[in-house]
């Protein structure tokens, strides 16, 4: 009398072995959720570093509302300082080069404060994915065996 071993059957009735076609549908399902998940990680990062370019255009914005506010008094104040040493001539060519020195300190600021929110790709999103390739990779790999 020969016996039969049959190995326990999970709960639910079904049998031990899932087929291709549902292996296939699992592996579907579980991409779409991976890319969708990489999708709003590469949404979150590119907000973030919108939000950091557009902390350095204020800046800019800030550094150019406030040389216009002071302009005017601010040169009539210096020149008229300067022009009891010098002509009032060369009094306002020495307040124009002040000030062509601060617009200069202003612009390499804000210049400096867009560049670190450059280059505007999802840097961690890419090494994300790359890791999500190595691992599907592996586990090709290791399916084969």
């Amino acid at each position: 009398m020969s016996t039969r071993y049959e190995p326990p059957q999970p709960e639910g009735g079904g049998d031990g072995d899932q087929s291709v076609g549902q292996l296939l549908r699992e592996l579907s399902e579980e991409t779409s959720t991976l890319v969708r998940q990489e999708v709003q990680l590469a949404k979150a990062e590119l907000s973030g570093k919108a939000k950091a370019a557009g902390k350095g255009a204020g800046l800019l914005a800030g550094a150019a509302v406030i040389g216009l506010a002071l302009l005017g008094a601010f040169t009539a104040f210096l020149i008229a300082v300067i022009a009891l040493a010098l002509p009032v001539w060369l009094a306002a060519l020495v307040v124009t080069v002040l000030y062509g020195l601060l617009a200069a300190a202003l612009g390499l600021a804000g210049r400096a404060a867009l560049r670190k929110a450059t280059p505007a790709k999802p840097e961690q999103t890419i090494d994300t994915v790359k890791e999500d390739v190595q691992w599907a990779k592996t586990q090709a790999s290791s399916a084969k065996r």
